[in-house]
């Protein structure tokens, strides 16, 4: 498998996962099981895909977690495999994930998403960190008192 592929299997599983427990999960999880159906299974078949099954109690996992980010990222491998296997059996696949991973991504948007960052400077040491925005430094000299100078903006 090139690597090409492997960060689409990345991708998705991560937008996948990360739908989970959200507004955006019904979508997500309709489209998803619809990409593991066979190319020759019969459309009028009954019931889903066993991802299909999997996708529901894997959401329900993550509903049920005080920790809904670590629920989520140990999930996450899984649907990785399970996307790796689903491409190197149907590369024609590809296009149909790149656009679930835009989907959900869109449906997400910044709500969705959270993020958690942890910064820590000691011995005279200095951290300047932002998530979603800018950090602005302006260093001075010594004996400039120019307002402004050595404060961070962000």
């Amino acid at each position: 498998m090139d690597d090409a592929l492997l960060v689409l299997a990345q991708a998705g599983a991560g937008a996948v996962v990360a739908a989970m427990a959200t507004d955006a999960w019904n979508s997500a999880r309709i489209r998803a099981a619809h990409l593991f159906r066979r190319s020759d299974s019969d459309p009028a078949e009954e019931g889903e895909p066993l991802e299909g099954e999997l996708l529901e109690r894997d959401n329900q996992l993550v509903v049920a977690m005080e920790d809904r980010e670590e629920a989520r990222a140990r999930l996450l491998p899984g649907w990785e495999l399970r996307l790796r296997l689903l491409l190197e059996g149907r590369p024609e696949a590809a296009e149909e994930i790149r656009r679930l991973v835009d989907d959900i991504e869109f449906s997400l948007g910044t709500a969705g998403r959270s993020s958690v960052q942890i910064n820590s400077a000691r011995d005279h040491g200095q951290v300047f960190a932002a998530q979603g925005g800018n950090v602005i430094v302006h260093r001075s000299g010594p004996g400039d008192s120019a307002p402004g100078r050595g404060d961070a903006e962000g």
